[in-house]
């Protein structure tokens, strides 16, 4: 049997040996490259296209994790005057709702800051730093952590089938 090469420059490849939290990052790093590559090389018009029943559209997806990252690394870990964690049924609609100025190029660059902001404000605190969250009580940083990596990926496998639909582009990387 032949030995399957690996991507080494993969991040959770690199990460492979790391400890807990290069291994969480370098996870949820992966998925948000993967959403974004899923939205790049698409026109507004594909990326907004809907091809299921319900609303989701791969500018949508974009879109609404852009909001999740905001709400559960700046509001929960180090919330500014006016942050409110969005927690109704209504926010999670409007999160997947396009606006005329809601561009590929546009959605991207907001994912990027969300994603980089992100990053910066989790990098302050431990993996065990405990914040208080008006749904579960209160999640750990690592909770957080799994939590988008589930919520990224989930998001991500939608985009690469709604992509696969658009123009027939398949795979991660």
């Amino acid at each position: 049997m032949a030995e399957t090469e690996i991507d080494t420059t993969l991040g959770p490849v690199l990460a492979r040996t790391g400890d807990e939290r290069a291994v969480l990052e370098s996870f949820l790093d992966f998925h948000r490259g993967v959403l974004l590559r899923k939205l790049r090389g698409l026109n507004d018009a594909d990326a907004a296209r809907r091809l299921v029943p319900s609303a989701t559209t791969v500018a949508g997806l974009v879109k609404h994790l852009t909001l999740v990252e905001r709400n559960w690394f700046p509001c929960l870990l180090a919330p500014g005057p006016g942050d409110v964690h969005l927690t109704s049924e209504e926010d999670a609609v409007a999160s997947f709702t396009l606006t005329d100025g809601d561009t590929v190029e546009r959605l991207a660059a907001a994912y990027e800051r969300a994603c980089a902001r992100s990053r910066e404000v989790a990098g302050r605190f431990d993996l065990d730093h405990v914040v208080p969250h008006p749904q579960l009580g209160e999640v750990s940083l690592r909770w957080i952590l799994v939590h988008m990596i589930e919520e990224t990926a989930r998001h991500a496998g939608h985009a690469d089938i709604l992509r696969e639909l658009t123009d027939g582009a398949t795979g991660a990387v």
